[in-house]
């Protein structure tokens, strides 16, 4: 594949992975907010800790769920020479993703692009994620030291 072709399926992965973060944790923001806030947006006090809880395994099930999604691009367009099984492609694409980059996998020279655009989406997507969970903790400590 040509640089450009690899170029416009990275955007378009990036794409479908910040759409799902965005459904996912606006979803659920909507969910914190109707079922453990009262009326005032006050965090039930007694209910924070499953808020936390909750909210860090629904946003790491959406990065399983993006990284998935590159593992199957992968999967699906690298040579089996390259990458040879499903779990070896989700191996390489969670420590692209995460920026881990062991190393003891790499795709060669044709597909480096991808794994690049990968690791720059999951900067973004991890980054989105620490400031979601930021925000819901900053509310609950907000609320919970209001005289």
């Amino acid at each position: 594949m040509h640089a450009l072709e690899l170029f416009a399926i990275g955007l378009l992965l990036i794409a479908v992975t910040v759409v799902i973060h965005a459904y996912g944790t606006l979803k659920w923001m909507n969910y914190l907010l109707a079922a453990f806030t009262r009326r005032n947006g006050v965090v039930v006090e007694k209910r924070s800790y499953h808020v936390l809880v909750l909210t860090a395994v629904v946003l790491l099930s959406l990065h399983l769920l993006e990284v998935f999604i590159w593992a199957a691009t992968y999967q699906f367009l690298v040579p089996p020479s390259e990458i040879e099984t499903l779990e070896m492609a989700l191996y390489f694409s969670l420590v692209t993703f995460t920026s881990l980059g062991y190393g003891d996998i790499s795709l060669g020279p044709d597909w480096r692009i991808l794994s690049g655009m990968e690791a720059l989406n999951g900067i973004l997507l991890v980054g989105w994620t620490t400031a979601f969970l930021y925000a819901v903790l900053q509310r609950i400590w907000t609320f919970s030291h209001q005289e």
